[in-house]
């Protein structure tokens, strides 16, 4: 039969090949884009519980599935060959950046082994191969600002990330602990006026509050709350705040007339820090100054007259 169909049906034969491999096709693709569709509604029923551990896995991204072994991988390698204080101190400053998720420090360990990986490659691809023709010191400053961006690359991103949160907190502190103020003088307590301030006032130093106000109610005593907050933060301005709540609480002294002192001292220091910061302005100009402007003003200024000297003793 199979030979009748060669030698005397050939494009019979070819044809219905084709259709077979194509119905083949078709229906893996159909059936494939047919799980898609049902992960993504399951995906968007919240109160919907999958039984199966396998179900429960595919409803993650494809992405997902695929690149969290292997940065899991790289994760656990860079741990293990890391000294546990550097661990635990990537892990503090993920948490003074506000980042509370375990797994963004497997990341962070992934991404320093792939920066580490990256640097013999970037060596070999600008010293050997050289595909951009760079010579010279043009060569050397790009090699060199490769070796930098591997190695200082995501430990300098994160140090961004929590003085960039650190910042935000100082500066939001002063308004906030006025509204909390206002609050517990017009009657209110403390916890009731750290929910009103998370309610009004959005922020990074709100969201604080907040974890600080849930660990409260979860059992926590308010100093160690804030003592944890202190340490999430780890700004100077927080810690003076904590203190003066801790001895509050410890001694029996008014919390309004703590907070008042306290609202009045930062509005003190953000003054200061405003006055610091422009006295700095003068003398952060003068590099540019020095070295852009005044060239310029030299040539302009002096030039016709060199000219002329030039031009009367030739």
């Amino acid at each position: 039969m199979f030979e009748i169909l060669t030698t005397v049906h050939p494009a019979i034969f070819v044809s219905g090949i084709a259709m077979s491999i194509g119905l083949v096709v078709f229906a893996i693709v159909g059936g494939l884009e047919e799980r898609a569709a049902v992960r993504n509604t399951l995906r968007q029923l919240d109160d919907y519980e999958v039984e199966s551990v396998r179900d429960q896995e595919l409803l993650a991204p494809i992405q997902e599935r695929l690149l969290a072994p292997f940065v899991g991988l790289l994760g656990r390698f860079g741990g293990r060959f890391n000294p546990p204080e550097y661990v635990e101190s990537i892990r503090r400053k993920h948490l003074q950046a506000g980042i509370t998720d375990p797994d963004k420090v497997e990341r962070f360990l992934a991404l320093r082994v792939l920066g580490f990986v990256f640097i013999p490659v970037w060596l070999i691809v600008m010293l050997i191969w050289n595909p951009f023709n760079l010579s010279g010191l043009l060569q050397l400053a790009a090699t060199a600002l490769g070796v930098m961006i591997g190695a200082l690359g995501p430990s300098n991103t994160l140090s961004k990330r929590v003085e960039a949160r650190q910042l935000a907190i100082t500066r939001q502190l002063p308004d906030t602990l006025d509204l909390l103020v206002i609050s517990v003088e017009a009657g209110l307590g403390f916890e009731q006026a750290l929910d009103r301030v998370i309610n009004n006032v959005p922020g990074e130093l709100s969201d604080e509050f907040a974890r600080v106000l849930g660990e409260s109610r979860a059992g926590s005593s308010r100093s160690d709350a804030l003592r944890a907050m202190d340490e999430r933060v780890n700004v100077p301005e927080i810690r003076s705040f904590v203190m003066s709540m801790i001895q509050a609480d410890q001694f029996g002294v008014s919390i309004g007339r703590v907070l008042r002192s306290q609202s009045d001292e930062m509005r003190i220091k953000r003054r200061q820090k405003a006055q610091e910061t422009a006295q700095k302005a003068p003398v952060k100009m003068m590099i540019p100054m020095v070295f852009c402007i005044f060239p310029a003003l030299f040539v302009v200024v002096l030039g016709p007259a060199m000219i002329s000297i030039i031009a009367n003793f030739s």
